[in-house]
Formats: structure tokens, sequence, C-alpha cells
């Protein structure tokens, strides 16, 4: 084995070790980065390995951040973000909550088919996990406590619906994605919309089976009503304006009439003005998500950065030559070879979140599947679906920890995580038959614009 094959093995482990220190991902990146291209540099000086890293290489660093900095499609992450932020904070969530719950609290598992349509909604306006599952928990926990749910149920339903945010579109996850391999970011909100209506509408049929199945674990309400037209109103005054604001947010880009990047402008403008027609907005708010808003964006390009950086220099170990040979040596096929990825992204969700997935591991095998002949906007998603898992799968999963800091006395962790098992196999049943029908991705970005 080559020196520089031995750097580069080196270096993916000393950042998978160097993740569980503590220190903050971004750090990580850059400082592994930053090492490894000085022992490279000494091992081309001390050794003649001629490795190929000189500070020419390195130095190209500068011109790929000012890239990143400059590009117009990382714009609409601030917008999405500030639009989510917003929404959390005008209380279209309480209002569609309360109006769901008495439209289906004559169903059997009613309570959590309210969340599961709250949180769908949430997700095509916010894809902000954390907020949606706080958010979630805080409305529909006690709900469900109060009619005799049970813990695990209403527990695995809050955090997997939370969770749809991450890819329903508008998706921040999505929008990374695009830049990190080149794709439109305009063809994945297209191609991720019915696979997250798909696990919206297994998470459903799963409630309505298993509250028919075990009527004690999902009752309906003792106080709940028929439905009047009183209340199918008030559903309607509830729904239609965030549905208007996601209408026009993913309308505008569906129909070619904005890119993302404008689209995204529109929406942080339309949760505005929701939050000031709900009477929510004012100087104290308005602060808060613009400190919330430059806080998370730069978190974001703080990573996108320190990823440019390890980038850079594990391609120049020849790192991404590496995975390519040894993706390209499994005596599976190319159907195989893209089924062993999953299945290892899957197993490094236990321990990894979405963001060093997207950002290391998924620019570094896309060309692989690309190569192969599959269509990248299809992998792509599949890939997406399979980190929806990573946050619910212990000991790393950012939604179980979400749900914990507010739940209610009395739910323990051991409820959450027996909860969210039921889920987490909904999800990968959702990935395999997104796996086999590719055109439930590829239909809408081939009949767009």
């Amino acid at each position: 084995m080559e020196i520089n094959e031995i750097l580069a093995l080196l270096m993916f482990a000393t950042f998978i070790a160097c993740l569980f220190s503590g220190f903050p991902v971004a750090w990580v990146m850059g400082g592994v980065a930053v090492a490894f291209a000085v022992l490279a540099m000494g091992a081309d000086y001390w050794l003649d390995a001629f490795i190929g890293i000189d500070w020419n290489y390195v130095s190209i660093t500068v011109p790929r951040i000012w890239a990143v900095m400059t590009n117009w499609v990382l714009v609409a992450l601030p917008m999405f973000v500030f639009m989510g932020l917003m929404l959390d904070r005008s209380g279209v969530a309480e209002d569609l909550m309360a109006n769901l719950a008495r439209l289906f609290g004559r169903v059997r598992g009613g309570l959590a088919v309210t969340i599961t349509f709250v949180g769908l909604l949430l997700a095509a306006s916010t894809g902000i996990i954390g907020a949606s599952v706080v958010l979630l928990a805080v409305l529909g926990i006690p709900m469900m406590m109060r009619d005799g749910y049970s813990k695990e149920l209403a527990c695995g339903t809050v955090c997997s619906t939370g969770t749809l945010g991450i890819l329903i579109p508008p998706s921040i996850m999505l929008v990374m994605m695009g830049d990190r391999i080149g794709l439109s970011v305009g063809d994945l909100f297209l191609g991720a919309l019915f696979p997250g209506l798909l696990l919206a509408a297994l998470y459903i049929g799963y409630i309505m089976i298993y509250a028919w199945l075990k009527p004690s674990a999902a009752p309906v309400a003792e106080d709940s009503t028929r439905v009047t037209l009183l209340i199918l109103w008030e559903v309607l005054k509830a729904v239609l304006p965030t549905t208007g604001l996601i209408l026009a947010v993913l309308g505008s880009i569906f129909f070619g009439i904005a890119t993302p990047t404008e689209a995204s402008g529109v929406g942080a403008f339309g949760a505005t003005l929701l939050a000031a027609s709900k009477g929510r907005l004012n100087l104290k708010v308005l602060r808060e998500v613009g400190r919330e808003t430059t806080k998370t964006t730069a978190f974001i390009f703080a990573l996108l950065l320190g990823a440019t950086a390890f980038s850079l220099v594990f391609r120049g170990l020849g790192g991404d030559e590496i995975i390519e040979g040894a993706l390209h040596g499994l005596p599976f096929g190319p159907t195989g070879v893209v089924i062993t990825i999953l299945f290892v992204t899957f197993l490094l969700g236990f321990f990894l979140d979405w963001i060093e997935l997207t950002l290391i591991i998924l620019p570094l095998v896309a060309p692989v599947v690309a190569s192969l002949g599959f269509d990248l906007v299809w992998f792509t998603i599949l890939f997406a679906v399979c980190l929806q898992t990573s946050f619910l799968t212990p000991p790393v999963g950012f939604a179980l920890f979400y749900l914990k800091g507010v739940a209610p006395a009395g739910i323990s962790l051991g409820n959450i995580y027996r909860g969210v098992v039921p889920f987490i196999l909904i999800q990968l049943f959702g990935l395999v038959i997104v796996f086999y029908w590719q055109g439930i991705v590829t239909w809408l970005p081939s009949i767009a614009y």
C-alpha cells in the first residue's frame, strides 16, 4: 500500500475518532485537513514520497472557499431558516393542532393522525427538525397522555413526524446536497416530494392499523364531537394560510416561476406576514428570529468551509480513488453497490448525523453511482431517505433528545426508544419502495419546467 493511501485511510479514521471528542464538527474537519496536509508535505519533503500535496495544492482551498461563499444557491439557506423560525413563532401550529384534533376526534388514533398531518405541514414550511419535534411534543404529547394513549405510540409519532422536514421540500439538507454534488436543487425538491408524502402516508397507515389492533393504545377522545360544517370551516381557516405559503414557495419552484433562492425569499416574507396576521410579530420576535437565523447560518457555513478543506486534502491523498476502487471491486453488481452504500450509510447514521454524512460521504460515493449508470437525483433522494433514520437511531438520534428535553414527567428514554423502532422499520420499508420504483422520484423532475 502506498504512503498516500495509508495517510488517506488514517485521515478518515482520525476524522471519525475526533467526532466523538466533543469538538465542533466544523473545527474537526478543518483541523484534520490542516494536520494531514502538513503530514503529506512532510512526507514529500523528508521521504521523497511524491504525494502531490504542496503549498500550491493547499492554496486551492482559498478559491474553493470563495466559491462557497459566493454561491447564490446557498442564499436559500438563511431564508428557509428564517421562514421556519418565524412560522414557529407565528402560532399557526397551535391553530392547526386544535382544529385538526376536533376533525379527527372520533377516529381511533385520531390525535396521532392529527400530529402527523400537522407535522407534514410543518415539514413543508419549516424544514427545521429541532423546532418541529419540540413543537409537536409540547402541543401533542400532553393531549395524547390525557386521552390515555400509549407512551410509546405518542413518542414514536412525534419523533418520526418531526423528522419529515429533513426530506420534504423546502429541505435545508437537499439544498446542501445539491451544492455538494452539483445537482439542481429544484430537481431534488421535486424528486423528494412524493417520497416524503409516501412516508407520511405509511405513518398514518401504521397508526390506524395499530389503533385498530390495540384499541387501548389509542382510544377515542371522551370529549370528541361529531364533525359539523362549523368544524370543517374552522379547519379550513387554520389550514389555508400554511397551505398558501407552501404553494407560494414550492409552486413557484415547481412551475419554473422562481429559483429556489428566489422562492426562499418569498417564503421568508410570507412567514413574516403570517406572524403579523396572528398578532405575533414585534421587535422582540424579529430580534430573536434574526439572531437564531444568523447562528444557524454561521454554523452551516462553518461546516461547509471545514468540509471544503477536508475534501480537498482527502482527494489529494487519493481517498476518493480508494473508495471508488473498493466499491467497484464489490462482487455484487451495480445494484449491489448501491445497496451496500445505503446499508453502510444506515449503520453510520447510528453514530454520525446527517451533516457529516452529507458533506463527506455523499460527495465520495455519488460519482461512483453515476459511473454505474444510475440516475443521480434518484440516488440522492434514496440517500436522503436513509439519512432520515439517523435522527431516530440511538445513541446519536437527535430527535430522541429533542423530545426527551421537553417530554412531560413519566416519559423515559426507554419509552422513546421503543416508540421509534416501528417508525424506523417503516422508513426502511419506504426506502425499499423508492429503491424499486424509481418513478416515485424521477417522474416530477422529468415533467417539470
